[in-house]
């Protein structure tokens, strides 16, 4: 097979992987230096694929082949996919000579499972080494950790990698052990434990070697399983607090060619899965708790997204006085972000907050009215129950088109 038709086979391959993101990578770089290429502290160029996922590095798949047969991937073994496979060296050249090209900034690497898992995870640590020691290459390279490899791999792949990434696949290790019987709960949080050791090791030593220093991820699959919101949040709570994860990627399960009776037909709305997101983010930046956004089983309401759908179901505690309130409360108000939060606690040192001081720092004003009160400012809201005042705020809003 032309390397060019092994580029498009796993290319296509690679494009349900979402973890790809460059964000926490050191600032590198080859200038005034031997070697090639560069990142930066604010990520690299995107570019988008056909089916509107952002791509930012040469995102491939070293090999499709895979001795596992989990129900919910296109490439398992008993899939009906044209297959492909890259050597060491080809990967390696096709890096340096896109990233000469000024295609991309870095490489995201994966692949399906041949061999035996150490076999397969040592070929992805000679991809890194060999770029990072023969090449000097300096841009960013993210690599998926094969769970079940040695402990010492990965840890050499923490040696070269910017970022690991060990994918949980599922929400719960019962749908996992359905859906992929082959694959263990246990033996993918252990990966993970291991690469969290790295982690606390360069932390604690300033001498030792860096360690993947822009941390690990993982991605969970939604709507392959019954698995709810509710569930699908604590679980990640508990991933964030476990093993000092940067993020938590969600990808809506893509119904695939022959799918398996095992498996849905249907998609999941795309909109869940941003739900998904946004609650995420309000756990990780936020401090909410994964309980406060769902108190019980259940999803996250697709119609508002989970901050306001929070601060309806707490109307005792709005409207609240932007002059008095601590900035953790201001940053829970709908409309208001981290960064203006610090910045309204920076100005009423100064003097009392003004409503036109909220449009001035771009704050969503409409989310916002009915929960703040300021000196000049008081909601005529104030008084609605919840579903009086949802009634009120909510517009409609085109629906989302489907990805193809």
């Amino acid at each position: 097979m032309q390397l060019t038709d092994k580029l498009i086979v796993l290319a296509d391959a690679a494009k349900y992987d979402a973890s790809c993101a460059s964000s926490g990578a050191p600032k590198r770089s080859s200038k005034g230096q031997k070697g090639l290429g560069a990142t930066n502290g604010n990520g690299i160029c995107h570019s988008f694929t056909p089916d509107g996922r952002c791509v930012a590095l040469l995102k491939i798949l070293m090999t499709n082949f895979c001795l596992y047969d989990c129900q919910y991937c296109i490439n398992r073994r008993s899939s009906n996919v044209p297959r492909a496979r890259f050597s060491v060296d080809e990967i390696v050249r096709l890096t340096l000579d896109f990233y000469r090209r000024n295609l991309i900034s870095g490489l995201f690497l994966s692949s399906g499972i041949i061999r035996s898992n150490d076999y397969t995870m040592e070929a992805l640590v000679r991809v890194a080494r060999t770029l990072r020691v023969e090449h000097q290459f300096r841009g960013y390279i993210h690599l998926k950790t094969i769970p079940d490899a040695s402990p010492d791999l990965i840890r050499q792949a923490g040696l070269y990698a910017d970022r690991l990434s060990v994918n949980v696949e599922l929400p719960t290790s019962q749908s996992l052990n359905r859906l992929a019987p082959e694959k263990s709960d246990t033996t993918i949080r252990h990966a993970m434990s291991t690469i969290r050791d790295g982690l606390d090791e360069a932390t604690a030593e300033p001498k030792a070697p860096r360690f993947s220093p822009g941390g690990q991820s993982t991605q969970m699959i939604v709507g392959a399983d019954d698995t709810d919101d509710h569930t699908i949040l604590g679980n990640v709570q508990s991933l964030y607090g476990d093993y000092r994860l940067k993020r938590v990627y969600y990808s809506a399960f893509s119904p695939i060619p022959e799918s398996p009776s095992s498996v849905p037909l249907i998609a999941p709305p795309l909109l869940r899965e941003h739900r998904l997101y946004q609650a995420d983010f309000l756990i990780r930046g936020y401090g909410f708790r994964a309980d406060e956004l769902l108190k019980g089983p259940g999803n996250l309401s697709l119609d508002i997204d989970p901050k306001l759908a929070w601060a309806l179901n707490h109307r005792e505690l709005f409207p609240i006085d932007l002059d008095r309130a601590d900035m953790y409360m201001i940053a829970r108000v709908p409309g208001i972000g981290i960064t203006s939060a610090r910045r309204i606690e920076a100005l009423r040192r100064e003097r009392r907050i003004r409503y036109t001081d909220l449009t001035r720092l771009g704050c969503s004003m409409k989310k916002l009215a009915p929960f703040i009160t300021t000196q000049d400012y008081r909601p005529r809201q104030a008084g609605l129950e919840r579903q009086a005042l949802l009634a009120e705020m909510q517009t409609v809003t085109p629906g989302q088109m489907a990805l193809l």
